[in-house]
């Protein structure tokens, strides 16, 4: 049985018989999250880019739990130099199995760069494979004709979203996502932590109609899949 838990934001805990990740741990500074970074405990670290909302905590969590920082190449050589316990280079298109499951690092149109303003490489987002469930985490994302190719290629269970605007896809753009993607369940992420980001989940529920199911969840909610 997996479980999903939102803490806000982009920040999602995947849990299965064999491990934890947690993916954009922004937990400190996010006026969303009750949960504090030295309570989590997890076996691995996704981090889609570098910009502080997304990276959040995630050092924190590696050195805690002596767990691998997974992400793009210059992302994590910048995360082992400030003191991450572990890291997991990848690439675009790479692939690699870990010991809860297999993680391929696919496109993100955005931009990335560390808080203290280092270049961290491409942004990505990530194709989660755990338990036979294929897991799709956008990061932040313009739409893009790549997500009707990651459709084809794979069987998409649960796709993460976001539906901010403003730095990334709105409710629109993330619903044309969904038609592109057809995934089983969507669920939407990275809106109302910021004023730039306010928008209405429900709004893109609307816009989804029938082409997926929809999951809005509370921040904090943990469901099982």
């Amino acid at each position: 049985m997996l479980k999903i838990t939102y803490f806000g934001h982009s920040c999602f805990l995947i849990e299965g018989n064999q491990g934890k990740v947690i993916i954009d741990p922004f937990l400190s500074g996010n006026p969303h999250v009750k949960v504090k970074p030295e309570e989590i405990v997890v076996d691995a670290i996704l981090v889609s880019h570098g910009h502080q909302d997304h990276l959040g905590d995630a050092i924190e969590i590696s050195k805690k739990n002596k767990a691998p920082i997974i992400g793009i190449f210059e992302l994590v050589r910048y995360c082992e130099k400030n003191g991450a316990t572990l890291t997991k280079e990848m690439n675009i298109g790479g692939s690699a199995n870990y010991n809860f499951g297999e993680v391929t690092l696919i496109p993100a149109l955005h931009s990335s760069s560390a808080p203290d303003g280092t270049y961290t490489g491409s942004p990505c987002g990530f194709i989660i494979q755990m338990e036979r469930k294929n897991f799709y985490f956008a990061g932040d994302t313009g739409l893009s004709m790549e997500m009707k190719l990651t459709g084809e290629l794979y069987n998409i269970d649960v796709a993460f979203l976001p539906i901010g605007g403003h730095y990334t896809m709105g409710p629109a753009d993330a619903a044309t996502a969904v038609e592109f993607l057809k995934p089983k369940l969507a669920i939407p992420m990275h809106y109302n932590t910021f004023p730039e980001i306010k928008q209405d989940p429900a709004d893109f529920e609307d816009k989804v109609g029938d082409l997926a199911k929809v999951k809005v969840m509370a921040f904090g909610e943990t469901f099982e899949l």
